[in-house]
Parts: structure tokens; C-alpha cells; sequence
């Protein structure tokens, strides 16, 4: 693929031409770091960041414990006025987008706005100024209402606030899939571009649902884990006494161009993403399908898209939530889509570290996978320590692994039986 461009299919006499999508910039906002630097250097060295909540008292919930933002100050990023009309999630999608567009070297005053997209996704949103603003209602009456209640709960307005930072006057809107969420907005905007409606897309997800109201909806449906003694010892994906999940919260966002466009502009050029895969279970609200048969089609519709064959890929970075189910038929997913390739397979869960970030997860877990490829270095899964039979592929316990990364798969799986899976390359000019 020495191109810039790939004529992927032909209808009729015409020809459908796809522009190849290059990672030129990220930003992220992690419990364990607030700058992609911090945020990797921490993956690798295998710190959590899950503690106690702090951000309520969370006294009478079974499940105590969150990975939390550290000392985020919003108005290192916005002046005071449009942070208190911004919900925290959309503080967060701004935040990490000025960063990706500042690590992009993207001088956005050259660039044509209407050129430049922006799509964000969220599981949850507002939920925060939804609380705040529920209680007010109840206690002070209707008319005692923010009027900005609304553009602050809303979803689609993290992207749009991106949008007005920014002054990106493309394609912009907001996908809403769970935690699939951000891997969606990404498999949009990498389409977006490779059709040639845009010329770079400023792409991801956020997230900042550490609210009474959410914890408490995943405590009632039993999804959290409750080792509120040892915190960070309580997300341990694919481990034999894994109990459920833990909320975090966050913001991942990648500036992602045509190839050709970063190329006239000499950009620096992290990785090539080159194809994904989008099912759904069909099956249950919450629950995974048992075989994991929509998560493995996703996996090889992202192979198939990307032109790549199983045995190529060198590194998955997993969904991996640290639930019984998921993990498990995850496992069962990848296998049924690499057969004995499988066991040669290096494969990590970011969330053994942060938690899960729901809708911003597959943001903040592909920039991790594009640092593997750029370093590199595979990530561990921290916490495991005890061998499920059922999960029995080779999940970088507990160290980093020095390792070549070509080819890398990142998936994200959802409430209501979303997958997505993306496929990245390492650049070859």
C-alpha cells in the first residue's frame, strides 16, 4: 500500500476511491495520568489508579471504589464562564482534544475549518449536572433550574463545545453505544475520512459518570466489583476470582487525517489505522452472546477490512472489564477468529489499571494501543494472579513486555450487544 489512495471496490463505472487514515495526534485525561506521557508511562510501569471514591461519600454502596481523575483543572483549558456551562464530561472531551490537536502540531488557523470534523462519543453524559440539577427541581421548584441544564446534560454537546474551541465546521456529531461508545465515534470518523468528506476528524469518547446515582445503577445490577479493601487489586481482568468491574472516568481523543493531508503538511505520523469491524450480539441488554460470536465477527470484519491476515497481528488490546462473562467469552471470541495463532498472541487489558471508563474507554484504550506500536512495548494486566482455565491465552501478566508491535487489534464491546473492533498498522511511508 504505497499510495495514497486505495480503490477498494468498483460500482458500475465508478470508481469508489478510500483515502488511507493516519494517527497524527493524541490527548488523554486518565486516572492515572492527564497527558498521554503520564497516562503510558503509568500502563507500563503497571500503576492503578482505582481508590476509594472521593468524589461523594459513598458510604452504603457495595461497591466503594472508582478510578478517578486526579487534579484535572479545567480552566488550564477553558476561561471560567464556558466551564460552568460545560457538564465535567465535556470539560474532559475539550481538554483531551486541545492536547491531541497541540501533540498533532495542527496549526488549526491554516487549516479550512469545514475541513475538519469532530465526532465524540459518551455512554452516559451529563449525568452529574442531571443529578445537581434533579435536586434542585424537588428542593427549590422549577423556575430555580440552570437555562444551561440542558446544552450541559446533553451528549452531542462534548463534541460540540470541541467544535466551538476549535472552530471545526465539518462533520460533527456524537455516537452513543455504552461502552462502545468512543470506538464507534473513531470508526466513524476513520469512514468519514476515508470517503474524502473531511480532511481531519478530531475523534474519541469521555466520559465522567462518579455520581451517586450511576454507581449506585451498576451496584443494583450486581456489575461492580466490591473489593473495597484492596481497590487497587479490584480490576483483574481475565484472573480466576475476578468480581466485576470498576467505574472510571475520562477523556481519550486522536486526531486522525488522510494520509495525503498529513503528508503536505509533514506531520508526524504515529500509526496507520486501516480497518474495523461493527456487529451486534442480537442477544441479551447486558450480557455478551455465550459463544462470542459478535465480538469474534467484529474481529474479522476489521481483519478483512484492514487486508490483513490473522497471523499477522502481533497484539490485542482487550475489552477485558474484569466480569466473569465478558472475559471469558472474549477469550472464546479470539480464539474461534485465530485458532492456534491465538497462544502467540500477546494480549493486555488497559482496565486492569483505570477501570473502566465506559464511553471513553475505546478512545483511551486505542492510544495505548497506538503507544505499543510506537514503543514498542506492550502494557500488562496488572492483578493477575490466579490461572482461569477458561482464559487461557497469554495476557502480558503483570510486567511489560518488550515486544514489536506491526499490527494491533483494540476492542470494545457494550451494553445492548455493541462490538467494535479497530485495526492499526504501523506506518510505512
Amino acid at each position: 500500500m504505497n499510495t495514497l489512495r486505495r480503490i477498494k471496490k468498483i460500482e458500475g463505472k465508478r470508481h469508489i476511491e478510500l483515502q488511507r487514515v493516519v494517527v497524527t495526534g493524541m490527548g488523554a485525561l486518565t486516572p492515572i495520568g492527564n497527558t498521554v506521557e503520564e497516562y503510558w508511562r503509568n500502563l507500563v510501569a503497571g500503576r492503578s489508579g482505582v481508590t476509594k471514591i472521593t468524589k461523594f461519600d459513598p458510604d452504603g454502596f457495595s461497591s466503594q471504589i472508582a478510578g478517578e481523575v486526579k487534579g484535572f483543572q479545567p480552566l488550564d483549558y477553558m476561561d471560567k464562564k464556558d466551564a460552568r456551562r460545560m457538564d465535567t464530561f465535556a470539560q474532559y472531551a475539550v481538554a483531551a482534544a486541545k492536547m491531541a490537536v497541540a501533540d498533532a502540531r495542527l496549526d488549526l488557523s491554516a487549516e479550512d475549518p469545514e475541513k475538519i470534523g469532530v465526532v465524540v462519543g459518551s455512554g452516559i453524559g451529563g449525568i452529574g449536572t442531571w443529578e445537581r440539577q434533579y435536586k434542585i427541581l424537588l428542593e427549590k421548584g422549577p423556575m430555580r433550574l440552570s437555562p444551561f441544564f440542558i446544552p450541559m446534560m446533553i451528549i452531542d454537546m462534548a463534541p460540540g463545545q470541541v467544535a466551538i474551541a476549535l472552530n471545526a465546521r465539518g462533520p460533527n456529531y456524537s455516537t452513543v453505544s455504552a461502552c462502545a461508545s468512543g470506538a464507534h465515534a473513531i470508526a466513524d470518523s476513520f469512514r468519514i475520512l476515508q470517503r474524502g468528506e473531511a480532511e481531519v476528524m478530531i475523534t474519541g469518547g469521555a466520559e465522567a459518570s462518579i455520581t451517586p446515582l450511576s454507581i449506585a445503577g451498576f451496584c443494583t445490577a450486581k456489575a461492580l466489583s466490591t473489593r473495597n479493601d484492596a481497590p487497587q487489586e479490584a480490576s483483574r481482568p481475565f484472573d480466576a476470582q475476578r468480581d466485576g468491574f470498576v467505574v472510571g472516568e475520562g477523556a481519550g481523543v486522536l486526531v486522525l487525517e488522510t494520509l495525503e493531508h498529513a503528508l503536505q503538511r509533514e506531520a508526524k505520523i504515529y500509526a496507520e489505522l486501516v480497518g474495523l469491524g461493527m456487529t451486534d450480539d442480537a442477544y441479551h441488554i447486558t450480557a455478551p452472546a455465550p459463544n462470542g460470536e459478535g465480538a469474534a465477527k467484529a474481529m474479522e470484519l476489521a481483519l478483512k477490512d484492514g487486508d490483513t491476515k490473522p497471523e499477522e497481528v502481533d497484539y490485542i488490546n482487550a475489552h477485558g472489564t474484569s466480569t466473569p462473562f465478558n472475559d471469558r467469552t472474549e477469550t472464546m471470541a479470539i480464539k474461534s477468529v485465530f485458532g492456534e495463532h491465538s497462544y502467540r498472541l500477546s494480549i493486555s487489558a488497559t482496565k486492569s489499571m483505570v477501570g473502566h471508563l465506559l464511553g471513553a474507554t475505546g478512545a483511551t484504550e486505542l492510544i495505548a494501543t497506538v503507544k505499543s506500536i510506537e514503543e514498542s512495548i506492550i502494557h500488562p494486566t496488572i492483578n493477575y494472579q490466579y490461572e482461569d482455565p477458561e482464559c487461557d491465552l497469554d495476557y502480558v501478566p503483570n510486567r511489560a513486555r518488550k515486544k514489536e508491535v506491526k499490527v494491533a487489534l483494540s476492542n470494545s464491546f457494550g451494553f445492548g450487544g455493541h462490538n467494535v473492533c479497530l485495526a492499526v498498522r504501523k506506518f510505512v511511508g
